[in-house]
C-alpha cells in the first residue's frame, strides 16, 4: 500500500497543485454550457439521458473497488487528471468553451461506465467551487464529456489494439478522438437547443462546430500527446494494476 502510494504521489502532488493554482484563478464567463444557458426542457431532457449511465457506472465502479480494492489509488488518479484538465478554460463562444477533457484516460483503465461517474463527480465540482458549469446544465455537460467522450475513447482503444496492437498509438487516438467528439456533442446540444432562423438545427451546429474546432483541434491533439506521457509513467512505476487489468501490450 505505501509502495503504492510513493508511486503515486509525484502524480497526486502534481494534481493537487494545478488544483490550487485553478481554484485561486478569477472566474471567466466561458465555461461548460452554462448555468441557466440551456431552455429548461433540454436540460430536463439531458438529464433524463444521463441518468441511466450515471447508475450503471456506480455499479461498475462498486464492482471494480470490492474486486480489487487496490485499484482506488489509480481510480483517484483518473479522476483527478479529469478534474485538472477539464477545468483549463480557453473562451471559444458564447455559452461554453474549449478545454481538454482528460476522459481518455480513466475510460482505457476502467472502461467508459467508471467515467460516467468520475466525469459527473469532476462536472459537479467544477460547478459548485469554481462556477465552471451549472447544475441544471450538468445533465448535458455530462452527457457530452462523461458519457459520450468516455465511449468513443474505450471504443477506439480496442479498435486500435485490434487492428495494430500499437498501444502508444491507442491511447494518443483514444484521447484525442474523446476531446473532439465531447466537442461535437456539445455543438449538437447547442444546436438543437438554438437552430439557426434560417438554415435550422444544421446550419447551427455548423456553426458552433467551426467556431469549436479552431481550439478544440489543436487541444485534442495536445491531450492525446499528454495522456501518453501519463500512460508512459504508468507503465513504468504501476505495472502490477496495469497487468491486473490487462493492459500492458507486449511491445507497447
Amino acid at each position: 500500500m505505501f509502495t503504492r502510494l510513493r508511486r503515486l504521489r509525484p502524480a497526486l502532488g502534481l494534481g493537487l497543485g494545478l488544483v490550487w493554482v485553478i481554484s485561486w484563478a478569477a472566474p471567466a464567463p466561458a465555461m461548460h454550457v452554462m448555468e441557466g444557458y440551456l431552455p429548461p426542457g433540454w436540460a430536463v431532457f439531458w438529464w433524463v439521458v444521463y441518468l441511466p449511465f450515471l447508475v450503471w457506472g456506480f455499479r461498475s465502479l462498486a464492482q471494480i473497488t470490492q474486486r480489487t480494492p487496490e485499484m482506488k489509488l489509480l481510480l483517484a488518479l483518473a479522476g483527478a487528471f479529469t478534474f485538472v484538465l477539464s477545468a483549463l478554460k480557453i473562451p471559444s463562444v458564447t455559452g461554453s468553451c474549449s478545454h481538454p477533457t482528460g476522459t481518455g484516460l480513466g475510460a482505457i483503465l476502467f472502461g467508459p461506465g467508471v467515467m460516467s461517474v468520475l466525469g459527473g463527480l469532476v462536472l459537479l465540482f467544477q460547478a459548485l467551487l469554481l462556477a465552471h458549469g451549472g447544475l441544471t446544465t450538468l445533465g448535458a455537460n455530462a452527457v457530452s464529456m462523461a458519457v459520450v467522450g468516455p465511449w468513443v475513447a474505450a471504443g477506439v482503444y480496442r479498435l486500435v489494439m485490434q487492428l495494430s496492437r500499437r498501444q502508444t498509438v491507442a491511447v494518443f487516438l483514444a484521447a484525442a478522438g474523446a476531446d473532439l467528439l465531447t466537442y461535437t456533442v456539445t455543438s449538437l446540444q447547442l444546436a438543437l437547443a438554438f437552430p439557426d432562423a434560417t438554415g435550422g438545427i444544421g446550419a447551427s451546429f455548423a456553426k458552433f462546430a467551426a467556431i469549436f474546432a479552431v481550439t478544440q483541434i489543436p487541444l485534442a491533439i495536445s491531450e492525446g500527446l499528454l495522456t501518453v506521457l501519463v500512460w508512459n509513467w504508468l507503465q513504468t512505476y504501476s505495472r502490477p494494476e496495469l497487468a491486473s487489468l490487462n493492459l500492458l501490450a507486449e511491445g507497447g
